[in-house]
């Protein structure tokens, strides 16, 4: 096992606790890694072993605020509980942006891309799928394509739907339409590409931002889930990413 820790004094007291209790590898020796923080540093060491030749299976324990990629934390029968965890693939998303210079950003996203005003105005977006042009203008606050993994993020909070794991589906889903004002989404599937093209790009500047980086005055973003990259999550029986969504579906 290796131990990585998020710099909070609620995760670094937790890891004194855990640290004598278990044998401790670096993590490029190691068969699983041990992450204690919230959903935002799991998601910081998902993509760092994006760079690795070798991801190594993540199983997070929550010190955060809301924990949704996250099991319990507990210092008690750890080898026990990664013995018996249910694993979960995750595919994540590319983006290739585009800026108005014309400089070419590309970047992985495990929760979600999303376009985003810059200015007090609306942004208006071409979207295309699959190479054909589904609505020539949207005019909005931004849009967003989210993974399962990422449908209880901020998709969720602009009103996009839950999405099963085993769905294959992404979301597509406005953030505050105004044009037209009853579009409020769709279900993708999970090989579609999109695109999205900048109207008025300097007149109404949009950033594109993949998971935690942003790329500022976008032309256009090309967006596809790479099935050729897995990203393993291990969860403990009955306290899985299923059971999650499932719960999140029928909460008020």
């Amino acid at each position: 096992m290796a131990l990585m820790v998020s710099p909070t004094p609620q995760a670094a007291a937790a890891a004194e606790l855990l640290r004598p209790c278990y044998e401790w590898h670096a993590v490029g020796d190691a068969e699983v890694v041990v992450a204690l923080g919230g959903d935002g540093f799991l998601l910081q060491v998902l993509h760092g072993a994006l760079n690795a030749r070798q991801p190594r299976p993540m199983f997070g324990m929550n010190l955060g605020s809301v924990g949704f990629l996250m099991n319990d934390f507990r210092v008690e029968d750890l080898p026990q509980r990664l013995a018996a965890a249910k694993n979960y693939a995750l595919h994540p998303l590319t983006m290739t942006a585009r800026t108005v210079a014309g400089k070419i950003i590309t970047s992985p996203a495990i929760n979600e891309v999303s376009l985003l005003r810059e200015t007090r105005q609306a942004a208006k977006i071409e979207i295309s799928v699959d190479g054909k042009v589904r609505m020539p203008e949207l005019s909005c606050d931004g849009i967003l394509v989210a993974t399962p993994a990422g449908s209880t993020a901020y998709n969720l909070s602009a009103n996009g739907p839950i999405l099963p794991l085993q769905a294959d589906l992404l979301a597509l889903t406005p953030i505050s339409p105004f044009r037209p004002r009853r579009w409020r989404g769709a279900l993708l599937p999970q090989s579609a590409v999109v695109e999205f093209r900048v109207l008025e790009a300097a007149k109404r500047p949009v950033s594109a931002v993949a998971d935690q980086l942003e790329v500022r005055d976008v032309a256009h973003v090309r967006v596809v889930s790479d099935k050729s990259i897995s990203l393993d999550l291990l969860f403990d029986p009955g306290h899985t990413l299923d059971d999650r969504i499932f719960t999140e579906q029928f909460e008020n």
